[in-house]
């Protein structure tokens, strides 16, 4: 801040200057520092410690310099909560379940806005996505849920959702790459369908810059699964033949553009009314898997990626090439347990690999992501999107499997500033 070698040596008092418009992080350093922070009624926030009345006086003129209307002049102390705040204001919207269930069971609650951590961002969500993990920690309908941290009887944590997009609101002491006011997206794990979520840094990226709140929040789990299927798992390479088995939901969608990205020939296989949608994002060859088994038609793949499907393991090694990768991403509990079984044993048995994929959200990965996104090598498919408090109805809609790429819900926040 402002020095002055006279100054008194007590710290120096802290101020919240409120004005009219909004400015940029770039006028950081026209104000000396003080942390700028965007709200939705229009106004800018600048926070920061003044070390005495004329630099203050200093600071005001620089605001009257820009022409902006100067709205108020508060003083704060160091972690104190700013008088503007009631305790109204601490609490927020989510969506929060106490067993597990159909999604009659979620409520919309008002419940206790979280503080970061040190590590963490405070993230004001405007859009989080739905996906099968939140179905199975919902219902718990694989049991390895419960064995792995769920909760044996009940939900350790009541909270859903892991895909999300929004302003970041508040940051922790030790968070070096996001300023209050920064787009963002990534992933949480839990507390996703909420109106505010503390994530650690290393799973969020800067949001696309051609993408909406919405948009972005559709990309994270599912595109990260198929990035990671495809390039770690399934190593794939230019010019390999590669089959997507359920190319019409959210990790389909993606692995189908991003094979094409890889510089792959990619078939695409799913129900009759999603062959225009996958021959739209890039499939080269399409399968109507209610009229042909590909399995049975004498066709090799050097890479398979399963996103969803009713087949196994044997019938995934005979569509392969002799030295061909299988990689489950997705599927039946039944599935689930052959890859995990009888994957490694059957790779064993010869050239062909049997394996399978389980994101896990990498910063590096999201930042790949969003070049692709920005590049327009892959866009989001969503099928719709229904409000946070009709999150109970977007996830009956995904479980029964109708869903045509991505669901997403949208968070409406009412101004309390």
């Amino acid at each position: 801040m402002l020095n002055d070698t006279n100054a008194d040596p007590r710290p120096p008092k802290v101020y919240q200057i409120r004005i009219e418009g909004h400015l940029g992080r770039q006028w950081t350093n026209w104000f000396e520092g003080l942390t700028i922070t965007l709200q939705n009624n229009g106004h800018t926030l600048l926070t920061g410690p003044v070390v005495d009345q004329a630099a203050l006086h200093g600071l005001l003129k620089k605001v009257r310099d820009l022409g902006m209307p100067l709205v108020s002049v508060t003083q704060v102390q160091f972690n104190e909560t700013p008088p503007h705040r009631s305790k109204k204001e601490k609490k927020m919207k989510a969506i929060v379940y106490t067993k597990y269930g159909s999604p009659d069971v979620l409520q919309l609650k008002d419940v206790e806005t979280p503080t970061p951590r040190d590590n963490e961002v405070l993230i004001k969500i405007h859009a989080a996505s739905v996906n099968a993990f939140d179905w199975h920690f919902l219902t718990a309908d694989i049991f390895l849920i419960r064995l792995m941290g769920g909760g044996l009887l009940k939900p350790k944590d009541t909270r859903l959702g892991a895909d999300i997009a929004g302003l970041v609101e508040a940051v922790g002491s030790k968070v070096t790459q996001f300023r209050p006011g920064d787009e963002v997206f990534g992933e949480v794990f839990h507390g996703g369908f909420a109106e505010y979520v503390c994530a650690p840094e290393g799973r969020l990226a800067l949001k696309p810059a051609n993408l909406s709140f919405e948009e972005a929040a559709a990309v994270p789990m599912a595109a990260v699964t198929a990035l990671q299927g495809l390039r770690d798992a399934g190593q794939i390479k230019p010019g390999q033949k590669v089959l997507i088995n359920g190319a019409s939901g959210g990790v389909g969608t993606f692995a189908v553009q991003i094979a094409k990205s890889f510089g792959a020939e990619v078939t695409a296989v799913c129900s009759p009314r999603n062959l225009d949608q996958a021959r739209s994002i890039g499939a080269d060859h399409v399968i109507d898997y209610t009229r042909e088994d590909f399995t049975q038609n004498g066709q090799q793949y050097d890479l398979i990626l399963a996103a969803n499907g009713y087949h196994s393991l044997a019938d995934y090694r005979r569509a392969l090439t002799p030295r061909g990768t299988y990689v489950m991403a997705g599927g039946s509990m039944a599935q689930i347990f052959q890859a995990m079984l009888l994957g490694s044993w059957m790779s064993k048995a010869g050239g062909r690999k049997m394996g399978g994929v389980s994101a896990n959200i990498d910063q590096k990965d999201l930042v790949i992501l969003k070049e692709l996104l920005e590049a327009g090598k892959i866009i989001p498919v969503i099928d719709r999107c229904y409000p946070l408090s009709e999150a109970a109805e977007a996830l009956r809609y995904l479980g029964e499997e109708h869903a045509r790429g991505k669901v997403v819900i949208t968070v409406e926040h009412q101004d309390t500033v």
